[in-house]
């Protein structure tokens, strides 16, 4: 019998313990309505006044992943030509004019139309926040993850979002992960390094 206990020992462990990043991908397509189903559970995780920044763009097609090769830095080139998914996440600079809409009992759109600063930054802090969620719920499908930096934004910002107000944030490369081309777990810092009580 399954109990409480095996379950939350086997959701830490896709999650988290035995999660890794994929550099390298197994020849196995990733199903459009997979991709609808992740964006289903990423649009519920909290983001600051529902602003909900983050933009989504899946390139799986060989056409999409010719307009994203020139971005590429060489280190990950093959691994996101070779990936059956690569979201490019972006955050949308004018995010608040969907606050009316997603934030209704009150005002929110003047607070970032009156400080472009705190709307870039909020833009940019919770499109992240949406990422990470993406990357999560990916594990939760039984997908694997592979979230770069490591592009040229201008290049894909000019090939993918020309004439709108989206801005690419960074990158996953998802699908069914390949482990011989994973490296061995890198460490972390201990408890007493990066946390503290207050």
């Amino acid at each position: 019998m399954t109990t409480s206990t095996d379950v939350r020992t086997a959701m830490i462990e896709t999650l988290f313990t035995e999660a890794r990043s994929f550099n390298k991908w197994q020849d196995k397509a990733v199903p459009q309505s997979l991709i609808a189903e992740l964006y289903e559970l990423v649009k519920l995780g909290p983001t600051s006044g529902n602003c909900c920044p983050g933009r989504f763009v899946f390139v799986h097609s060989d056409e999409g992943r010719e307009k994203l090769k020139p971005a590429m830095s060489k280190g990950n080139l093959e691994k996101t030509m070779t990936a059956p998914v690569t979201v490019i996440l972006a955050q949308d600079m004018e995010f608040y004019e969907k606050l009316p809409e997603l934030f209704p009992h009150a005002d929110a759109k003047s607070w970032f139309t009156s400080s472009p600063a705190l709307a870039e930054e909020t833009a940019f802090r919770n499109s992240s926040l949406q990422g990470a969620y993406l990357i999560m719920a990916a594990r939760a499908l039984g997908l694997d993850a592979g979230p770069m930096s490591g592009f040229d934004q201008e290049t894909v910002d000019e090939a993918f979002f020309a004439g709108t107000t989206w801005k690419s944030n960074f990158l996953i490369n998802l699908g069914y992960g390949d482990p011989s081309g994973n490296f061995d777990r890198l460490p972390r810092l201990a408890f007493e390094e990066a946390a503290r009580f207050a």
